[in-house]
């Protein structure tokens, strides 16, 4: 799909203009040459915006702040595509990711009669039909959507999460802009394609898809929430289908204080060693039994009550693992343990993580190093997000790319873990994951499991055998048609148009202005006159005057180009 296509797809002429003037304001403006979107920025915005903490260098850091900005500056959608960046350090430097970070969703709140008015067209009932009270103001306010306190009918405090009115069409749009954004980055910027931004804004649309669906926002709490009806101390919001719908989301309100405050003092109303313990083991069921969990786990998420019951909140970011991944997983924890990088290498490549320049020795040997560095350490001093950022850069560097959700889960692990170990320094991790892997194990290798997949292996084989028959009769006729084709992918060759069509528009502008000259200059010597008195002169130097301006934009078009020789 080329720019003019897009434009003419999506009505988008001018958000394109403001994303290519942003990025060319911000640095990018390369990038934008290459994308052949020069031509959608007006001339103030080839000049780059003085600011006053105007960032300078050249190195990841930099990019990552300019990044930060262009994000900034164009909006949630690409606000929550740099939010999205920073759970990827497989495939993002640490550096660019630390300024990411930096991004958060400070959009003002949207009138509160729009937010009732979208409560009642959701739930189909009057505002005091379904809440006994809603404050006049909301507590919390992003770029999805802004929440209230509430009661219900029945005495139960709730809060009450709407979307904005204007989102999907503003992410619709922003989406098909990002989605030829990145086909043309990878077809068009090679040197891009190693950081596949394609599959970026793939998973980004996934994201604020279920982000977008408070439905399966809600489901995915209740989901949590049945998992861990066994642990007693841990607890997660009720929610409340009565009020709820695909714009409308309303939770129990629990109760506590953020887990930042019970950081940052010693209480002594609160059994640290207790709630690290139950925390991690709440994390563990979640990541091996439930298969969903509550992928951002910051503080902030984690409410707290004496002396050590555990609030689960806003489960807007969860992720999602399928029996293998789980089951694969829980291999990668075990060879990690037991310092087997061979056998991690086998799992990554179980896990479809290895591209075509990974070589498996290198990798191993590296892997090895770093278990070797870390060999005999205490747990107490054992700092996992530095572990963690030095993982990321061993598999950035051989070409390895976790699969997304692998890669959030092993994320919201190490931050979990980071919080437990805040929480209690002389908390045993591996002490606390041997049990939970013994049964995990067990129950994979168990009869009933065993013969479930025996079965599904053999009805899938039967598949094939009674398929094969028709499958092979098809290709034959086809060889005897002679209905076979060939197909040739180029790659690059739109670019190449693109340069000849604008060369040859040149060099016709060119050809015109000569011809103009010419003929304006055999004007200029001839003394007759037009109809009404008009001297011939005149109309050569009117010729004149046109070529100049014809030929000052040429020269304007090549100088923007950056192709002057």
């Amino acid at each position: 799909m080329t720019p003019l296509q897009l434009t003419r797809s999506v009505r988008s002429l001018n958000r394109l203009q403001q994303i290519a003037r942003v990025l060319t304001q911000q640095g990018f403006g390369h990038f934008v040459d290459r994308l052949n979107l020069r031509r959608y920025v007006s001339i103030p915005g080839v000049l780059p915006r003085r600011r006053r903490d105007e960032v300078t260098g050249s190195g990841a850091s930099a990019i990552g702040r300019r990044l930060a900005r262009v994000c900034d500056e164009l909006g949630p959608t690409f606000v929550k595509l740099g939010q999205t960046l920073t759970t990827r350090p497989d495939v993002i430097p640490e550096e660019v990711i630390r300024e990411l970070r930096s991004l958060q969703d400070h959009v003002c709140p949207f009138d509160t009669s729009s937010a009732r008015t979208i409560i009642e067209e959701e739930l189909g009932t009057p505002i005091d039909q379904c809440f006994g009270h809603l404050a006049d103001a909301p507590f919390a306010s992003g770029s999805i959507g802004q929440v209230y306190r509430a009661t219900t009918h029945d005495g139960m405090e709730v809060v009450v999460k709407v979307k904005r009115p204007d989102i999907d069409n503003i992410v619709r749009l922003d989406m098909h802009i990002l989605s030829w954004f990145a086909d043309a980055a990878e077809r068009l910027v090679p040197e891009l394609r190693g950081y596949r931004p394609a599959q970026l804004v793939h998973e980004l649309a996934e994201t604020l898809r279920r982000e977008m669906d408070f439905v399966s926002e809600a489901s995915a709490t209740a989901r949590i929430g049945d998992a861990l009806t066994d642990h007693e101390h841990v607890r997660v919001p009720q929610v409340r289908w009565d009020l709820c719908g695909s714009r409308v989301l309303t939770l129990e309100a629990l109760k506590g204080r953020n887990l930042d405050t019970v950081l940052e003092a010693d209480e002594p109303n609160i059994d640290r060693k207790a709630l690290a313990s139950r925390l991690l083991d709440a994390y563990l069921a979640q990541f091996f039994e439930v298969g969903v969990f509550h992928a951002d786990p910051h503080p902030g998420n984690i409410l707290v009550s004496p002396p050590a019951r555990i609030g689960l909140i806003d489960f807007g970011q969860v992720g999602v693992l399928s029996d293998e991944q789980s089951a694969l997983f829980l291999i990668l924890i075990v060879a990690a343990v037991n310092r087997d990088p061979d056998l991690i290498v086998e799992v990554l490549d179980d896990l479809d993580a290895l591209g075509p320049k990974t070589g498996r020795e290198r990798l191993s040997r590296s892997l090895r190093l770093l278990l070797d560095k870390y060999y005999g350490l205490p747990l107490k001093r054992l700092d996992l997000s530095v572990v963690f950022v030095e993982a990321t850069e061993i598999i950035r560097a051989n070409d390895v790319t976790v699969p997304s959700n692998v890669m959030v889960l092993v994320k919201a692990l190490t931050t979990v873990s980071g919080v437990a170990m805040r929480l209690d320094p002389e908390l045993d991790l591996v002490a606390l994951l041997k049990p939970r892997m013994k049964r995990m194990v067990a129950d994979r290798l168990s009869p009933a499991r065993m013969a479930k997949a025996a079965g599904l292996a053999a009805w899938q084989t039967w598949g094939i055998l009674r398929s094969a028959p028709s499958t092979i009769k098809a290709v034959l006729r086809q060889l005897s048609r002679g209905d076979w084709e060939v197909k040739v992918r180029h790659e690059n060759l739109e670019r190449l148009t693109s340069e000849l069509d604008r060369s040859s528009n040149r060099l016709a502008i060119s050809v015109v202005i000569a011809a103009v000259i010419v003929g304006s200059s055999m004007l200029v010597g001839t003394a007759g006159e037009l109809p009404f008195g008009i001297p011939l002169r005149m109309l050569g130097i009117i010729g004149y005057l046109i070529a100049g301006v014809l030929g000052l934009g040429l020269v304007w078009a090549i100088f923007r180009s950056g192709r002057l020789y």
